[in-house]
């Protein structure tokens, strides 16, 4: 077919849908060899033999249901992608080398110049450089909101737009976003919605329920969850996926190596169990911490004290794997990081190991200091996010820290 990719023995797309979710994460897509291996295959492979050259040329006009490249498609790939397109409920998935492979390949492949994007202003570093100086440069108009405020979408939104992105909980403040409301906004301008999903990771949220259109995320995060490689995926309409990315992806080249794409595939067997279990442990740390007189905030959706807990309550199954505390100074965030023995720092979240970081001096040190005050972004903010150890072991950790 066309998109370089078919189909084996295993469970099969079209019989994938009569299985819970939890089956799918384990056997989603599988694709046996002629060997009937237990666990899925590497198909470490750049490319493709034919039996003749009229057999080639087949294959590249699209008449041939094989693989022709891995910069195409590959079947270890192609098992990440249809497990991925399962637990999403997505039409189709295309995975990529990394998280911001796949923003920009979202975006990229669908916005030309004189075009407008909307985007929440509360956005990850580097997805903030791409609507704010990348997309610019290419002639596109960028326009960046408050994402909690309904009354600056519809502003941004009059004329039309050619896509709108965002991210919900937002990377680092955890800023929630009325998906339905602003989806059903941009619907009626013509607007195709783009979520960032990674905080929230696709156990806990289903944007594509909620509205969206399409969906994105750093398989680096959750999906692989163990800090072990890098990946993306973007899901959404089948057209969309496999003719409009595909079309850009395949000759643009950010493709997910097989190595790699087996890795995440892994992954996704235990990401429920591994989410569900960081998240009730984050909700407990940031329980005890909220009331703690040594920090100045704690910011967790579940908490009662969150801006927008009603919101995410309604969005999201739980408040996720990371919350956010401000000590006051980055003079004090820097003890307090400092002093932290079984955290580690890193600006990595999603992983079964517990992380922390400064955002204001690492992941969003480029944004200007108005742009991240404008965000909550302060010098004394610090992201934690929790990993798999004891909750006790932790919060003792967080404790002596503070102190």
């Amino acid at each position: 077919m066309a998109d370089g990719k078919m189909n084996f023995p295993g469970v099969r797309a079209d019989v994938s849908n009569e299985f819970d979710e939890a089956t799918n994460l384990i056997r989603g897509g599988q694709e046996r060899s002629q060997f009937d291996e237990t666990a899925e295959a590497i198909y470490a492979t750049s490319g493709y033999v034919y039996r003749t050259a009229a057999e080639a040329e087949a294959a590249f006009a699209g008449e041939h249901d094989r693989y022709i490249y891995s910069r195409y498609g590959n079947p270890t790939v192609t098992t990440f992608e249809e497990r991925l397109r399962l637990l999403e409920g997505a039409e189709a998935c295309l995975a990529t080398a990394s998280g911001m492979a796949a923003v920009y390949a979202s975006l990229a492949c669908m916005v030309s110049a004189g075009e407008k994007v909307v985007g929440s202003r509360a956005l990850f570093g580097s997805c903030h450089v791409i609507l704010a100086e990348i997309l610019p440069r290419m002639g596109v108009e960028t326009v960046l909101v408050d994402g909690t405020s309904l009354d600056e979408w519809d502003a941004a939104l009059a004329g039309g737009a050619k896509a709108v992105f965002l991210e919900t909980p937002s990377n680092p403040g955890l800023e929630v976003i009325d998906l339905a409301a602003v989806a059903e906004r941009a619907k009626a301008v013509g607007a195709m919605v783009i979520v960032d999903n990674v905080f929230a990771s696709p156990v806990l949220q289903k944007p594509l329920e909620l509205g969206a259109d399409v969906v994105v995320y750093s398989a680096t995060k959750h999906i692989d969850g163990q800090g072990r490689t890098m990946g993306g995926a973007i899901l959404g309409p089948d057209e969309y996926i496999n003719k409009t990315v595909m079309g850009f992806t395949r000759h643009t080249g950010p493709s997910l190596s097989p190595f790699n794409a087996w890795v995440l595939t892994k992954g996704l067997e235990t990401i429920r169990l591994r989410v569900e279990a960081a998240s009730r442990a984050a909700e407990e740390l940031a329980t005890r911490l909220v009331a703690d007189p040594r920090v100045a905030s704690v910011r967790y959706p579940t908490l009662a004290c969150h801006p927008q807990h009603d919101l995410a309550m309604k969005q999201m199954s739980m408040g996720g794997t990371i919350f956010t505390v401000d000590v006051g100074s980055k003079e004090r965030a820097f003890t307090f990081v400092d002093a932290l023995r079984l955290m580690d720092i890193s600006n990595n979240v999603g992983d079964s190991k517990s992380l922390v970081t400064h955002p204001a001096t690492t992941t969003h040190r480029r944004l200007p200091e108005e742009a991240r005050a404008a965000v909550g972004i302060g010098p004394g903010m610090v992201r934690v996010s929790v990993g798999l150890e004891s909750v006790e072991d932790l919060y003792r950790d967080l404790d002596q820290a503070l102190g």
